[in-house]
């Protein structure tokens, strides 16, 4: 048995290509990975310290909004408890107290301020001839009438501004400017003011508690917007390039700003983008991100701003330029990959050299190999210069090779032995197996003289229950029990037909049933004659359903003991008596066209554990007599015709056999005419 030259390995699985991937495979694929992953992470570090840095410069924003808002109330709280203010209030008229509201909203820089009564009448108002309308309706000055101080953002209409001042009405005016990326609009200027107001609940003596009120418009508030700018980017170092902006929006419309729209002039009414209105406005998100602002990108923050009814109305927004921070990242990027590229370039012939005194010595024993698979086995590595690992590998790989030869003189000689021996074995096996193929034969003929002997059993039976009762009814009488002689006839008859099935059943390549065209209801009624003692007996109401308008090709005598042995166990599950219905009908199995024969009780069932065991030979249900090869043999003749039998049962609520039969075809039609 010659041997066969293990395959060499490929190209790609060379010893050279393996060391040298060994060698340049730290600099040319794990290191641009590493380094890959390192810049990913050092990249996303870098975003999220800006959002980061965004987030923080909106909180310094918010809290300077509140201050001044806070402010705002604790004037107003102050100028209501002041001792000024109780001295004019007790003046003869109202003109004192017109005086201090004058002088004190220019010192409390405010644009009104106006003294409520209780009903809300307005008793004093600075501006002079300031009728504020309906103030009652603001939940400010209501919060106020009530005792309770109040500040918040409220919108303040075209109306409204103009009864306070004309002045405000003017300044709170801003002309709209086409923005890209905004949403639509047919909007074309904003008449509306985004103002900070505060009431204050102030003792009126008999009068009752009235309210302070007083107000700052922001709509145009550059102080307000520089301010916020100076406290967050006045002592950061920004890259070349970089700008910080802060902005207050009343809906989506700059109303102070300072950002550029170019030059020096400001972005007051351009718009903020549609993507950051409906997350902000929209959602009630705070927007940290990136931004379209104007005519740039810029890392934003964006939170909404609500009035004191709880609805968004604008919102405060700090960022700043996006592209110098963008360029910042780029460079450090190139710096990284350039160094990368000058590492490699110095590194890799340096590898190279030291992979290619390894894998020289290493190619010799690669040759060697390959000629001892060729079937030279005093082919040899020879002697190595290097005194390091691998020369020590070659003088053990030489040695290696005197050993094999001396074991495949020896495996050779074992060889020959041990196919001796598998020839012994081989001889016994054979004799082994034919002595199984002879056990296996007397068992198949020990189970079919068990199944003879089961099926003598129901004619013998029919023949004892027949004359039985011809003793107990007739006597003497012979003339009169002439149909119980002839059943007994026919059953003898069909004694010799069950032995003829017996032959069938060990050699049915020999004795293949007579095949006939017949119709299976006239089958059914034919049994129910041979068995109808035993179904009176037992009290067993029989129904019979024949629909079947098909023919089946089937020697009518098997199929006839078939269904009678269904029937007899079908009365011996039902010991109390019941229901047998006999049912056939036209069906198709696996498409091909038959007739279904079911043989029904409604008697004990069968478990669900044994309905798998219920053809297989010897098997029986019954506590006593039976021999268990009435469905194995019966299942056997009906497969035979190319049929099968199938069963449905639950123990206590009876079982259904199913017998179904292929329809006769047309050759067996003209055979049988």
């Amino acid at each position: 048995m010659s041997e066969q030259p293990a395959p060499r390995a490929g190209r790609l699985g060379s010893v050279r290509t393996r060391l040298l991937a060994i060698a340049l495979l730290p600099m040319v694929v794990v290191l641009p990975v590493v380094l890959g992953i390192a810049l990913f992470w050092w990249l996303a570090q870098f975003d999220t310290l800006l959002i980061s840095k965004a987030n923080d410069d909106l909180i310094i924003a918010r809290q300077y909004l509140r201050r001044i808002m806070e402010q705002n109330g604790d004037q107003l709280r102050a100028l209501g408890q002041s001792a000024d203010f109780e001295r004019a209030r007790r003046g003869p008229d109202a003109s004192a107290t017109q005086a201090l509201l004058d002088r004190r909203r220019v010192e409390m820089g405010l644009d009104f301020l106006y003294l409520a009564e209780p009903g809300g009448r307005i008793a004093a108002a600075s501006p002079a001839g300031a009728t504020p309308v309906n103030p009652h309706e603001r939940k400010v000055v209501e919060a106020a009438l009530r005792g309770e101080p109040l500040t918040a953002i409220d919108v303040f209409s075209p109306e409204e501004l103009r009864r306070l001042s004309p002045e405000l009405e003017r300044r709170s005016r801003i002309e709209l400017v086409p923005t890209a990326a905004a949403a639509a609009t047919d909007r074309s200027v904003e008449t509306r003011g985004l103002v900070v107001h505060s009431a204050t609940p102030v003792s009126l003596a008999d009068e009752g508690e009235g309210a302070l009120v007083g107000g700052s418009l922001l709509n145009g508030n550059l102080g307000f917007v520089d301010t916020i700018n100076e406290l967050i980017y006045a002592h950061a170092e920004p890259p070349a390039g970089g700008q910080g902006t802060a902005t207050l929006f009343l809906d989506d419309v700059r109303i102070a700003t300072n950002v550029r729209l170019f030059g020096d002039r400001r972005a007051l009414g351009t718009r903020v983008s549609k993507e950051v209105r409906d997350a902000v406005l929209g959602a009630g998100r705070t927007w940290l991100d990136s931004a379209f602002v104007v005519n740039d990108r810029y890392i934003s923050a964006y939170e909404p701003i609500v009035d004191s009814g709880g609805k968004r109305v604008g919102m405060l927004y700090v960022g700043f330029l996006e592209r110098p921070f963008r360029t910042t990242r780029l460079t450090m990027v190139g710096a990284v990959l350039a160094a990368f590229a000058i590492a490699a370039a110095a590194t890799v012939p340096l590898l190279l050299r030291w992979a290619r005194a390894i894998f020289g010595p290493l190619e010799r024993m690669d040759r060697t190999i390959a000629a001892v698979d060729a079937g030279d086995l005093g082919a040899r590595t020879g002697a190595v210069a290097a005194d390091d690992e691998i020369g020590r590998l070659a003088r053990h790989f030489d040695g290696l090779l005197d050993g094999m030869q001396h074991r495949d003189r020896e495996l050779r000689a074992w060889t020959r032995e041990l196919d001796a021996r598998v020839e012994e074995r081989t001889r016994q096996l054979e004799e082994t197996r034919r002595q199984l193929v002879m056990s296996e034969k007397l068992a198949s003929i020990g189970e079919i003289t068990a199944g003879v002997a089961h099926e003598i059993n129901n004619p013998i039976a029919v023949i004892q229950g027949n004359l039985e009762v011809a003793r107990e009814v007739l006597g003497d009488a012979a003339d009169e029990v002439r149909i119980e002689f002839a059943l007994i006839d026919a059953q003898v008859h069909r004694i010799n037909m069950i032995v003829t099935r017996l032959l069938q059943f060990a050699r049915p390549e020999e004795y293949a049933g007579y095949m006939e065209a017949i119709a299976p209801g006239g089958v059914l009624s034919d049994s129910l004659v041979l068995v109808r003692h035993l179904l009176d007996r037992a009290d067993v109401a029989v129904s019979i359903d024949d629909r079947a308008a098909r023919m089946v090709a089937v020697s009518r005598t098997e199929l006839q003991q078939v269904v009678i042995n269904l029937v007899v166990n079908a009365v011996h599950a039902m010991p109390e008596g019941g229901a047998l219905a006999l049912r056939t009908a036209d069906r198709e199995r696996d498409a091909v066209a038959g007739v279904a024969i079911e043989v029904a009780d409604t008697g004990v069932g069968i478990p669900a554990d044994q309905l798998k065991k219920i053809f297989d030979p010897f098997f029986t249900t019954r506590t006593h007599g039976g021999t268990g090869l009435g469905l194995s043999i019966s299942y056997t003749l009906m497969a035979r015709y190319g049929g099968a039998i199938t069963v449905e049962s639950a123990a206590g609520l009876g079982s259904t056999f199913t017998i179904w039969l292929p329809a006769a075809t047309a050759e067996v039609d003209d055979a049988e005419g």
